[in-house]
């Protein structure tokens, strides 16, 4: 949820405020981008990250969250049915803002927010740096002989330390029960 702004509102009261995003939201989801103020496209990107979370998130109860917020039907339907597919596989970051320079009239600071619609393309992960200094060689495979697999070999000598060990530790403490009588 976007944090509570303090100080003035874009235009007005908290209401005014509401309405203005909400039209905005539905300008941005029929035309996949528009152009605005920067202040105005900062407060509108929170709203439409989280309104196209409920559009992917697709039940019922989603979309009537969103109605809640955009009372037009067809921009619902349009984000629900077109826009959510389309983002399916990105995790978050569904709007960009773009700035453009400052507008004619009052020198006000001026952005495009438009969708990001294009494909997720996965980044490669840098292999780690002592695996990519080692040249890789393809070892031939080796020969298989009939003899008993190491790690069987390993297991009976352990086995062995083992036994000798005890019978070592059995032997000191005959010494020392003689030793005490």
């Amino acid at each position: 949820m976007p944090k509570p702004t303090k100080g003035p509102r874009l235009g007005g009261g908290p209401a005014h405020e509401r309405l203005m995003l909400a039209n905005l939201a539905a300008a941005l989801f029929t035309h996949k981008r528009i152009t605005t103020t920067e202040t105005k496209a900062k407060r509108l990107r929170p709203l439409a990250e989280r309104l196209v979370t409920f559009g992917k998130r697709g039940d019922l109860h989603a979309r009537r969250r969103v109605l809640g917020v955009i009372g037009d039907k067809t921009v619902v339907h349009e984000l629900f049915t077109v826009i959510a597919p389309q983002v399916a596989d990105r995790e978050g970051g569904y709007t960009r803002i773009t700035k453009i320079g400052n507008r004619k009239g009052d020198n006000a600071p001026m952005a495009v927010i438009e969708l990001v619609l294009e494909p997720v393309t996965p980044k490669k992960r840098a292999a780690k740096p002592a695996a990519a200094e080692a040249p890789v060689v393809e070892e031939a495979p080796a020969e298989v002989v009939e003899e008993a697999p190491a790690e069987v070999v390993e297991e009976t000598e352990v086995e062995a330390t083992e036994a000798a060990e005890t019978e070592a530790a059995a032997e000191e403490a005959t010494a020392d029960e003689a030793a005490k009588a």
